[in-house]
């Protein structure tokens, strides 16, 4: 199911990103290390009442030097309003209301979609000051009193968002249909690729709008399965992302890798291997789904009996931070391979459902043990007591030890390996949590 979205926007240092991390309950930072990527963070899920949605810090709007701030503020105003369901407007009670705000506040009414009006920086309990009502005059209805701070009026903020958020609506997708998010960097060929499986298998059951306006659902059903491709803007580096105008679309592909179970994630072959596919494949790593890389455009290629080889070598050195990984060389022109691809596609959806028992486990375990000491520190020796799988998507297994401290992460790595060569789990990421029999902590 795609949440709905909803986007915190204003001008600088009204307390935006502080109110963004108060409501969804921890401090976010920008810039997050994972393996092998670097991205910015600027949307979490939030919860409220029973209810999901996807907030958005769409971060200060910083004009450069030679533009005019209004013309900037608008260009940011109309992304998030072609972007959200519901629009957050947080204005500066300590500064009262602003050329600015009334400048984002009359294009916000004149898109249509709900607004709610946040007045931040109401720091003292009781009545608000006369100067409060001073905000009515932005024409958004009753502002809504807040301190991002100290928490006081978030609970009334998030009623009044929930008050327009649409009705859950699931997905109509069956459990059998395979979802799959073509993601990448702008100009690989993503909408390209999803052309030629639709003109060449000409069994399209529908072209479904996205619940996002640059994502679009294709449903197909051919002699190996039914898909839903998911195709997305495309991800550009972060000096690309000017002044924040296209972290919306950076948002959509995020989101549709959210939706997705497989991600193909799309390079292209005359380019080679960037900075930003390591972020794009990071994110999609991180998330747990099953990957593909696809290596479009190999028809660009001049090639001799080696080069395939060579080239899948490079790329594993590339996405060492996912060894998992497959590789498959397309073209999207020629329509080369294509076909390929669902095999692959479904292959590696069925290793990140795949459920092993604990007994078979447990085995590995022993066998894994005896040939390999687990560590010890100071006389203290790792004790493992069993292991059991906890969910899929990806597979993910507990391990119950005596000390957490003691378990390694070369031995971890040690285990992992055991388990993929034993079951064959060699295409999809693997998830293993640790937590001592006497406790529930997980690290």
């Amino acid at each position: 199911m795609a949440l709905p979205v909803v986007a915190i926007v204003g001008r600088p240092n009204v307390g935006k990103s502080t109110l963004f991390n108060k409501l969804i309950g921890q401090r976010l930072s920008i810039v997050e290390d994972t393996p092998g990527v670097t991205r910015d963070r600027i949307y979490s899920k939030c919860e409220w009442s029973g209810r999901e949605f996807m907030l958005v810090d769409t971060g200060g709007i910083e004009p450069d030097s030679d533009d005019v701030i209004l013309s900037q503020m608008r260009r940011q105003a109309e992304l998030a309003i072609t972007t959200a369901q519901v629009t957050v407007l947080v204005t500066d009670m300590k500064c009262g209301v602003t050329a600015n705000d009334y400048e984002v506040a009359s294009m916000l009414m004149k898109s249509g979609k709900p607004v709610v009006l946040c007045v931040n920086k109401c720091d003292m309990l009781g009545e608000p000051p006369m100067e409060f009502y001073e905000f009515y005059n932005l024409g958004l209805g009753d502002p809504i009193p807040v301190s991002s701070v100290h928490g006081h009026g978030t609970g009334d903020l998030l009623d009044a968002v929930l008050e327009f958020l649409p009705d859950d609506v699931a997905e109509d997708y069956g459990d059998d249909v395979i979802k799959v998010a073509v993601i990448g960097k702008p100009n690989v060929g993503k909408s390209s690729i999803i052309n030629r499986i639709c003109g060449e298998e000409r069994v399209i059951v529908s072209d479904i709008a996205g619940t996002t306006r640059d994502a679009t659902d294709t449903a197909i059903e051919n002699e190996s399965g039914s898909f839903v491709f998911i195709d997305t803007a495309g991800i550009r580096r972060k000096s690309k992302v000017l002044e924040n105008i296209e972290k919306f679309s950076v948002l959509r592909s995020y989101m549709a890798v959210d939706r997705a179970d497989v991600a193909v994630i799309v390079i292209d072959a005359t380019e080679g291997f960037t900075e930003q596919d390591s972020k794009v494949a990071g994110y999609a790593h991180e998330k747990g789904k099953a990957c593909i890389v696809a290596v479009n455009k190999w028809d660009a290629i001049e090639k001799d009996t080696n080069t395939m080889d060579e080239y899948r070598n490079k790329l594993k050195e590339d996405f060492s931070f996912m060894s998992y990984v497959p590789f498959v060389f397309i073209s999207a022109k020629t329509g080369q391979r294509i076909e390929k691809l669902f095999d692959m596609i479904k292959y590696v959806a069925a290793q990140n459902c795949m459920r092993i028992s604990t007994g078979k486990l447990n085995d590995v375990l022993a066998y894994a043990t005896a040939r390999v000491q687990p560590p010890s520190d100071k006389g203290k020796r790792l004790k493992i007591y069993y292991m059991t799988q906890a969910s899929t998507k990806p597979p993910t297994f507990v391990v119950f030890v005596n000390r957490k401290d003691l378990f390694h992460f070369s031995y971890q790595r040690y285990l992992e390996n055991q388990i993929r060569e034993t079951f064959g789990l060699d295409a999809t990421p693997i998830v293993m949590s640790v937590r001592e029999r006497d406790t529930l902590d997980v690290k």
